[in-house]
């Protein structure tokens, strides 16, 4: 799977069955095994995050994988800083819902804009992806000032069965396109 890079990340996919040995295993051996970058801080290994809801669907049916897991590497010192990864492939009206993490020893220095910028930059260049989708816990301030910095319209707000509250919001394929990539 293509490396999408950043100004100062590289966004690694993580492999079906590397991921699928994570979640069941708790270890990133066989994930970074011939891999130039390291895990020092654990991501995805302590608090797995997405893997719960991704592994299952990747074991039903691996092409969706994709769409899913990346870690998020700091080019500077070749770690893993944290990850990222789309709920799933494009729905029925072409919507793609993205989640991420930073670790909190790199919180609020960009890093949470970069992975957006290069994951969303990507998405909106495969075919049948129309809409781009961020839900936030209405009390996170810092994600819903992240969102409204590209422009994203509010939505309305859900109940997730985990989360809770969600506020959601959206921006459509062309519109990032035009924003962000034609310039």
């Amino acid at each position: 799977m293509n490396l999408i890079q950043t100004e100062r990340l590289d966004l690694h996919h993580i492999e079906a069955a590397d991921l699928i040995n994570l979640f069941e295993n708790r270890n990133d051996r066989q994930a970074l095994s011939g891999k130039a970058f390291t895990n020092p801080l654990r991501v995805l290994i302590d608090f797995q995050g997405p893997l719960a809801w991704r592994v299952p669907q990747v074991k039903k049916n691996p092409e969706v994988n994709k769409w899913f897991v990346r870690w998020a590497v700091l080019r500077s010192t070749q770690e893993v800083i944290g990850s990222t990864s789309f709920h799933g492939a494009p729905d029925a009206n072409g919507m793609m819902e993205i989640g991420l993490g930073v670790e909190a020893a790199y919180a609020r220095q960009g890093f949470g804009r970069e992975i957006l910028q290069g994951m969303w930059g990507w998405v909106v260049t495969e075919p049948g992806v129309k809409t781009l989708r961020y839900t936030v816990s209405p009390t996170n301030t810092a994600s819903i000032a992240l969102i409204n910095s590209f422009g994203f319209d509010f939505m309305g707000e859900q109940i997730d069965e985990v989360d809770g509250p969600e506020s959601i919001y959206e921006m459509s394929a062309d519109a990032y396109r035009k924003k962000f990539l034609n310039r």
